[in-house]
C-alpha cells in the first residue's frame, strides 16, 4: 500500500504591507468624500451616510493587525480603493504564476527534491486570473515539470481539497509527487469601500509537496493519515462575478460582483460544523482530540478559530496548539491554514499528530490529519 507524505512546504509573501491604521485612514478619507458628494441625498433621507472605521474595531472583530498585498498604493488611494495590477502580455508570466514559482521552489528545496521528481501540479485557490489556459499548466511549464496539471476552486478550502486530490494521485500511482499551490490574490476581490469587510483579506501563495512515502527519507515530513471533505450549500459567503457578468449590464459593478458575506450567520453556522467534522474525522481514525498536538486552522477570524478549537478540545487552546498567523497576513483564503502549517510545524517531534483544517464559502470544509514521521 502506497502512503502519501507531505515532504515540503513553501511560501511567497508579497513585500508590500498595509497596517490597520493605514487602511483605516484611506477608508475614512473615502467615507468623507462620499458623504460630501452625496450630502443632499443624505439630507433628504434618500441615502444613508457612510460610517468611518477604526483600527480598534478591526482588531476586536477579527484579530487582524496588518496584511501583505500585491499592490499597496491603489488600495490606499481613497479615489480608487482597488489594487493596481496591470495586465501583462500573453508571453509574460502571470502574477499568480510568479507567486507560485517562488513557493514551489521552497517546497522542493525543503523536501530535497527537484522538478524531475514531480509529476503533477494542482493550482487550488479561490480566484483565478483567467478561465484558460489553466494557471496550473503555466506553472507546470515555468517549473519544467513533465506530467499533468489542473486548476480547482473550492474557495477557502481549496488547498485542503487539493491535498485530497494529490493524495489520490499518489496512492493510485498516477503521480510520484504532486505540488499543490495556492496563489491567493484576495485583494482583487475585496470591496475596500465596505466597512464590514474592507480589512479582511491579504495576499500570499503557499505550496505543498505530496509524495510517496517510499521516496522520502526516514523521519522526513508528515504522513497523511486521512482526509475528510464536507460541503453544504450556503449563500452566506458569495461572489457573483463570472464570465456571464457582461451579459447583463445592470449587474456590472454591483457590490455582489465582489466578496460579500453575512458574517454573523457564517460564524454561527460554520463553527459547529467545522468542530463536528474534525471530531468525526479523528474518531474515524481511532483518534481523540487529546491526541492532537496541533491544529492548523483556516485563518479567517481569531474569535472563530478560538471557538472551534474550544469545541474540539473541550477547553481553550493555547497559541502553541492552535497557532495564529492572521494577525500578520489577514485572511489569505485557502493559503491561511497552510501558512500556519508552514510556519508552525518544525518544532513537532516524531509521532506528534496534527490536523490541517480549512473552511469557507460553499460551505466547504477540508480536514487533513497528519503525523510527524
Amino acid at each position: 500500500m502506497i502512503k502519501a507524505v507531505i515532504s515540503g512546504t513553501g511560501l511567497y509573501t508579497p513585500p508590500a504591507i498595509i497596517e490597520n491604521d493605514q487602511l483605516v485612514e484611506a477608508f475614512n478619507q473615502y467615507v468623507e468624500l462620499y458623504n460630501d458628494e452625496h450630502a443632499e441625498e443624505i439630507a433628504r433621507g434618500e441615502l444613508t451616510a457612510l460610517q468611518p472605521s477604526s483600527s480598534a474595531f478591526i482588531e476586536k472583530a477579527s484579530g487582524i493587525k496588518r496584511r501583505h498585498v500585491i499592490d499597496r498604493d491603489g488600495i490606499l488611494d481613497p479615489r480608487r480603493m482597488t489594487p493596481n495590477i496591470p495586465d501583462r502580455d500573453n508571453e509574460e508570466p502571470s502574477v499568480q504564476c510568479e507567486m507560485a514559482i517562488v513557493a514551489c521552489k521552497e517546497a522542493l528545496e525543503q523536501a530535497g527534491k527537484t522538478t524531475a521528481d514531480v509529476d503533477a501540479v494542482i493550482v487550488a485557490c479561490s480566484n483565478l486570473q483567467r478561465a484558460y489556459p489553466a494557471i496550473s499548466i503555466e506553472v507546470q511549464q515555468a517549473m519544467g515539470i513533465d506530467g499533468f496539471a489542473y486548476d480547482m476552486n473550492v474557495a477557502c478550502s481549496s488547498a485542503t481539497f487539493g491535498i485530497q486530490a494529490a493524495v489520490n494521485a499518489v496512492e493510485n500511482r498516477s503521480a510520484r509527487a504532486v505540488l499543490v499551490v495556492s496563489p491567493e490574490i484576495c485583494s482583487g476581490h475585496l470591496n475596500f469601500r465596505d466597512r464590514d469587510s474592507h480589512f479582511i483579506f491579504g495576499d500570499a501563495c503557499t505550496a505543498i509537496l505530496v509524495e510517496r512515502e517510499e521516496n522520502t527519507q526516514a523521519g522526513q515530513g508528515f504522513e497523511i493519515l486521512g482526509t475528510r471533505l464536507k460541503t453544504q450549500f450556503s449563500n452566506n459567503i458569495r461572489n457573483n462575478f463570472g464570465f456571464l457578468n457582461r451579459a447583463d449590464e445592470s449587474g456590472i459593478g454591483k457590490p455582489d460582483k465582489l466578496f460579500i458575506q453575512q458574517g454573523r450567520k457564517v460564524f454561527k453556522e460554520v463553527s459547529p460544523l467545522v468542530a463536528d467534522t474534525i471530531q468525526g474525522h479523528l474518531a474515524s481514525l481511532q483518534l481523540t482530540p487529546e491526541d492532537l498536538k496541533r491544529m492548523w486552522l483556516h485563518q479567517a477570524n481569531l474569535n472563530m478559530n478560538q471557538l472551534i478549537a474550544r469545541k474540539v478540545l473541550g477547553r481553550d487552546a493555547t497559541v502553541e496548539e492552535a497557532p495564529v498567523i492572521l494577525d500578520e497576513y489577514a485572511n489569505t483564503s485557502s493559503a491561511g491554514s497552510i501558512i500556519a502549517f508552514h510556519k508552525h510545524k518544525d518544532d513537532l517531534k516524531t509521532g506528534d499528530l496534527g490536523v490541517i483544517c480549512s473552511f469557507g464559502a460553499g460551505y466547504s470544509i477540508g480536514s487533513v490529519v497528519v503525523r510527524h514521521r
